[in-house]
């Protein structure tokens, strides 16, 4: 343009300046003849002279001056010049300048050419800028558009996806590219007839609020909502977004069922804390009396089922308990894989008698810190409702249970899998909650899962279900992998029995007696702390509630005795604590059970 003008009007020289989008200067983006040496030069917008003059008033400008001439720009003087701003669509973008000698003034003809090539090159560089600022706009939306972690879909009217990010195609599971001229339906979830009303409420602006939809196709529970296109986008054009929250609705339902848990543990601690005392008496001194052999025959066979009936009821008592404890298990170092073929052993007879084949399988070495007895008993409670679930099915149909064991990072697992029916949907979300059961009235209490999970729970592990791939459920307990060797401290032995309740003195007293073992009994905490100080005691058996609810003893007599915890049996199935130096601590559950209580005391007097 500067090289035709030049030569068109034999003029000295031409320059075009453009305005700078970033900063005010004036940029020569080209010159011709004895202006040549402009070339590529910013000129601050107030040295820009008649150039800045003509941008400001958007109109040509014209000066012709005496010897030595008009100041261009700043510094640079010609004889004449016409200067004719570069203005279209509403915008001025530079200027043109002419430069001429003095002996050849401007026509009529020279200014409409100088205005014509600069209003076309006004045009075309206008819709330069406008192209360079929608393909950036562009990018920076495709850009935002493919960074979003939501999925989006542009759907048009016959349901086919025009556009989408990179998100969508990351949750369908397929490239971006082949998700283009799909179904937008049948690519996320097969056949859903609520997704085709959603799709369909979008069209009509009625489909804005978030809806959650499962998706069997992908295993997942996705967020979709939906908004109209304008009319540009093609007629019944929708845009839809979608959200993965499978992850989140798991965590929103363990926190729901760790609430309902809470709520019933707070329950049934304090019922089965009430039955506690009467049941110690009677099962242990049932026990006792039917070993001695001046009973009758005849009252010994009710004194045995006086000692079921209890050691019954006690068992129910513990599961409670179990059930509603939040303290820490006790811990050691136990391996999965060891207590996975122990537990299987307890049921081999059960499996053959029910024609059921039991397959084990170690993917690695599964090592965790907790309760060896606590965790078999919820593999146990695991393999006996699989049983249950595979009794159902019909005779010829493959019964089958899987137990594998592993570890996946820190968390080492069991899983349970069985080839049942599986659980209905509509009760997945129930199976955790204390005293629901699918078994027929009188086969179950409805404890055994509820258990489990919070003896998981208070191994700061998780139990979570799945159906199977081919139905059945899959139960899997996740358990923090063992980290270090766990240590006791040795103790010297000897017998003191603390505990308010006399029915505890009389069944602790009989059994101890039996083994040979002095007794020395004290009923409150100011006794207790006499003969901790007095007596040549070799054992502790303490009832934590002896000090009352407003003064814990534990703290005071641990404070003032630094080796009492490596000679102390806590005579108390709860096992909270806020204390982690009574983590290691044994307990013996009240109603006290004489063979349970001999075990305990032996091994601590035994080392």
């Amino acid at each position: 343009m500067a090289r035709f003008t030049a030569r068109f009007l034999e003029a000295e020289g031409t320059l075009v300046v453009l305005s700078s989008e970033d900063s005010p200067d004036l940029k020569v983006a080209a010159a011709e003849g004895t202006l040549a040496g402009l070339l590529g030069r910013s000129i601050p917008s107030a040295q820009g002279r008649l150039i800045t003059q003509a941008i400001g008033r958007e109109r040509i400008e014209l000066a012709d001056g005496p010897a030595p001439g008009v100041e261009l720009v700043a510094g640079l003087k010609v004889e004449r010049t016409a200067i004719a701003p570069l203005r279209a669509h509403g915008m001025t973008l530079g200027a043109l300048a002419v430069a001429t000698r003095s002996d050849r003034p401007f026509s009529t003809q020279d200014l409409w050419l100088i205005s014509t090539v600069a209003m076309q090159a006004a045009v075309v560089l206008t819709n330069s800028r406008f192209f360079t600022l929608l393909r950036r706009g562009k990018e920076e939306w495709e850009t935002t558009f493919d960074a979003l972690s939501e999925g989006i879909a542009l759907v048009d009217g016959a349901g086919r996806i025009t556009r989408a990010n990179r998100a969508l195609a990351l949750l369908a599971g397929v490239p971006l590219a082949s998700l283009i001229g799909r179904s937008f339906v049948a690519s996320l979830f097969g056949e859903s007839r609520a997704a085709d009303d959603l799709v369909a409420g979008a069209r009509l602006g009625t489909s804005r609020i978030p809806t959650l939809l499962p998706t069997a196709k992908l295993n997942r529970i996705l967020r979709l909502a939906g908004a109209p296109l304008t009319a540009e986008e093609g007629p019944g054009s929708v845009v839809v977004m979608v959200e993965d929250v499978t992850e989140q609705r798991a965590l929103e339902a363990q926190l729901i069922q760790n609430e309902k848990m809470a709520a019933v543990g707070q329950l049934v601690s304090g019922v089965a804390h009430e039955l506690n005392n009467p049941l110690t008496s009677i099962a242990g001194l049932s026990e006792l009396l039917i070993e001695q052999a001046r009973v009758p025959d005849d009252a010994r066979e009710h004194l045995q089922v006086i000692h079921e009936q209890a050691d019954r009821a006690g068992r129910i008592v513990a599961n409670l308990l179990t059930f509603a404890r939040k303290g820490s298990p006790e811990q050691a170092a136990v391996d999965l894989d060891d207590v996975a073929q122990r537990t299987t052993l307890l049921i081999q007879a059960e499996l053959k008698l029910r024609s059921i084949t039991l397959t084990r399988h170690t993917e690695a070495p599964a090592v965790v810190s907790g309760d060896r007895y606590e965790i078999q008993q919820v593999l146990l409670n695991l393999l006996t409702n699989a049983v249950h679930a595979l009794s159902e099915v019909p005779a010829g149909t493959p019964r089958t249970i899987s137990v594998e064991t592993g570890q996946e990072g820190e968390q080492a697992f069991i899983r349970v899998s069985d080839t049942g029916r599986g659980i209905a949907e509509d009760l997945v979300g129930r199976i955790f909650t204390p005293f629901f059961t699918t078994k027929q009235p009188g086969e179950g209490t409805g404890l055994g899962l509820s258990i489990s999970y919070r003896i998981v729970e208070s191994h700061g592990g998780r139990l979570s279900y799945a159906r199977g791939p081919d139905g059945g459920s899959v139960f899997t307990v996740w358990l923090p992998a063992h980290r270090g060797e766990n240590t006791t401290e040795a103790g010297a032995p000897t017998v003191l029995v603390a505990a308010a309740d006399e029915s505890v003195h009389r069944s602790a007293g009989a059994l101890l007696a039996r083994e040979g073992i002095a007794v020395h009994s004290v009923r409150t905490a100011g006794d207790l702390r006499s003969a901790l100080a007095d007596l040549a005691w070799v054992l502790l058996l303490l009832d934590p509630a002896l000090g009352g609810a407003t003064e814990p003893l534990l703290p005071s007599l641990l404070a003032r005795h630094p080796d009492l915890a490596s000679r102390l049996v806590l005579l108390t199935s709860d096992h909270d604590s806020d204390d982690p130096a009574l983590v290691d601590i044994p307990r013996l559950p009240k109603p006290l059970v004489p063979r349970e209580a001999r075990k305990v005391i032996r091994a601590i007097l035994d080392r």
